[in-house]
């Protein structure tokens, strides 16, 4: 990289954040997105503090998600999330990595539309099964055929994930690059509010 990639690139972070005016910026979509690896880049690129809502929820809860799931149900662990995501939502200057049924929640979806800007990391089903399939700590993904259910969820959820600010394609490419992409329809989406 150029010393003045570098400078364009600190640049527009430097407008976003101005832009942003210490808003929570929330990465919603599917498990296997790329939510919590871009979110951390962004982060970085931004002087932004990163959090996962998943690892603040099994902090809080004093247990991982899947044991969540299996000893209350995954109507107390929505529940749990939505007061984590409500108390994460009032810090400033901070890039929200959310859980894939987060956003799902209208209850959470309100508290993250009316305070924060969010961005939805949209990517085809075979991407993310392909990551998915890397890790045995999904539980939605516990069946006889999880391709089949992953597949269900896309159709559920990509309606609702649509509400989201602004979207943009998790494909397979470095995820610098996907958060790059994230700056630039980030700033995009502001300059057309300006209109």
């Amino acid at each position: 990289m150029s010393k003045s990639d570098g400078g364009g690139r600190q640049g527009r972070a430097k407008a976003l954040a101005s832009r942003l005016d210490g808003r929570p910026l929330v990465l919603v979509g599917m498990m296997g997105a790329g939510k919590t690896t871009v979110g951390r880049r962004l982060a970085s690129r931004l002087g932004r503090r990163f959090i996962d809502s998943d690892e603040e929820i099994e902090r809080a809860a004093q247990m991982s998600i899947p044991e969540i799931f299996e000893q209350r149900g995954e109507g107390e662990f929505r529940a749990g999330e939505m007061r984590v995501i409500a108390r994460l939502l009032k810090e400033k200057d901070i890039v929200l990595a959310t859980g894939g049924g987060a956003f799902v929640n209208p209850e959470t979806r309100a508290l993250v539309k009316s305070g924060a800007v969010s961005v939805w990391l949209k990517a085809d089903l075979d991407v993310l099964f392909e990551r998915v399939s890397r890790r045995s700590n999904r539980p939605l993904l516990k069946t006889a055929d999880p391709k089949g259910t992953l597949e269900k969820l896309i159709a559920d959820r990509y309606p609702i994930y649509r509400e989201a600010d602004i979207t943009v394609i998790s494909r397979d490419v470095p995820q610098d690059q996907v958060a790059g992409d994230v700056v630039g329809a980030l700033l995009d989406h502001f300059k057309k509010q300006q209109v």
